[in-house]
């Protein structure tokens, strides 16, 4: 059986690597180049929420009656953080060091706390609910995965 706990942890930690990757070109001030790895960040992250939002939460949702607990959470601090992406794009434009490594850091300490909640709570919520269809639940996310390996 696949385990979508393992394997949105798995996203989670890429998303990681693609957020270090632009910060670490903010501190060179190699814009150009910050400009595109923030962008890859960004598009994956989205990706993510876009499976959780449109496919896991519904699933859970349906599954267990719950729409106004932890996934109206979840989808709430996916705004708040697509916010913060969008401020971070701006000082990229801006050239603005400074401001990128002070929003950065807050949406640093924002991502970890929120993936912390999804990996301990709510992803095991999901398995346990969803189990009998987890491999139909990640068939896209799971193809888009080894399709962009390739």
């Amino acid at each position: 059986m696949i385990s979508i706990k393992q394997l949105m942890s798995e996203d989670h930690a890429h998303c990681d690597e693609l957020f270090i990757e632009a910060e670490n070109l903010v501190l060179k001030k190699n814009w150009s180049e910050t400009e595109i790895a923030l962008n890859n960040f960004i598009n994956t992250t989205l990706e993510h929420f876009d499976h959780e939002e449109n496919t896991l939460f519904p699933a859970f949702e349906q599954q267990t009656g719950m729409t106004s607990g932890p996934t109206e959470v979840m989808r709430h601090e996916h705004e708040q953080m697509r916010a913060l992406m969008k401020d971070l794009s701006q000082t990229i434009k801006e050239q603005n060091k400074d401001r990128y490594l002070s929003i950065s850091e807050t949406l640093l300490i924002f991502m970890r706390q929120h993936n912390m909640k999804e990996e301990q709570v709510l992803y095991p919520m999901i398995e346990q609910s969803c189990s009998q269809n987890a491999t139909e639940l990640m068939k896209d996310f799971v193809s888009k995965d080894t399709s962009s390996a390739a």
